[in-house]
């Protein structure tokens, strides 16, 4: 399926969202959650899937709308078409501070490989599948990097990252080792794999999990500075324990002074 052809503009710098200009007749999919406005005359619908599979059977729409479950993803996608005339806009948020990524599939040769949350919206037409392993590996320890989404089309498609981003051509045989959480997305010519990071002293205090990834050239890679499940787990950890008590962010008398203060619950 031809994607449909849109134009978009990226605002703001921290917290970016992206307008998408739509001719009559032309939508855009998103995840739900992402959607910040629209003009008068798009109509908004709750579809299996991105949309993708017109000519495939029930049965075939359901089970390609299914496999989204195993990336924790919905069953259903919203699709914002333009029903009325002339030119119509509709915005979609990035959901933490970071940078919104525009892709342009033609650009990879039809197919992007991105972190399972990444994703924001595409051009309908676009298709959003599963990139399955197919190292064991990969699937024990790979973490956050085990199940990859798919983008497969010849349309736009947007993805949203954490931190600042980093775009990294890399050489035919060059490697990159990031941490499993940093990686973004990289295209198919791109060799994916997971390391053991290695060393008693660095398994035990390293303080950086046991794994990384390994990403073989040639091809484009997009890392973020800062991953959401980092984000989450600094805020988590940042929580008081204590009934509303806080000594501060790294304070030594932290888990000290709540002994002291003979409050042991933990």
């Amino acid at each position: 399926m031809t994607a449909h052809e849109i134009d978009y503009i990226i605002y703001g710098e921290e917290m970016q969202y992206v307008e998408i200009e739509l001719d009559p007749q032309e939508a855009v999919v998103a995840e739900s959650g992402s959607f910040m406005m629209m003009d008068n005359g798009i109509k908004m619908n709750t579809i299996f899937g991105d949309g993708s599979g017109q000519t495939q059977s029930v049965l075939g729409k359901i089970f390609s709308a299914g496999k989204r479950l195993l990336t924790g993803e919905s069953l259903f996608m919203t699709a914002f078409l333009n029903e009325g005339v002339g030119k119509k806009k509709v915005s979609f948020a990035s959901p933490y501070p970071g940078k919104i990524i525009p892709i342009d599939l033609t650009n990879f040769n039809g197919k992007f490989i991105c972190q399972k949350d990444a994703f924001l919206c595409a051009a309908k037409g676009v298709s959003v599948g599963i990139e399955f392993s197919k190292k064991l590996g990969r699937g024990l320890f790979g973490g956050e990097g085990f199940i990859m989404q798919k983008l497969e089309g010849n349309g736009m498609a947007f993805m949203h990252v954490g931190g600042t981003v980093a775009k990294k051509e890399l050489q035919p045989g060059e490697i990159l080792k990031v941490d499993t959480g940093c990686i973004v997305g990289f295209d198919q010519t791109v060799q994916y794999d997971i390391e053991f990071v290695g060393g008693i002293k660095n398994t035990v205090f390293g303080g950086e999990g046991l794994f990384f990834a390994t990403l073989q050239g040639p091809g484009t890679v997009y890392i973020q500075s800062l991953p959401f499940s980092r984000l989450a787990g600094r805020i988590i950890a940042s929580v008081p324990r204590t009934g509303g008590k806080s000594r501060g962010e790294g304070s030594i008398l932290g888990g000290i002074g709540d002994i002291l203060d003979g409050d042991n619950r933990f």
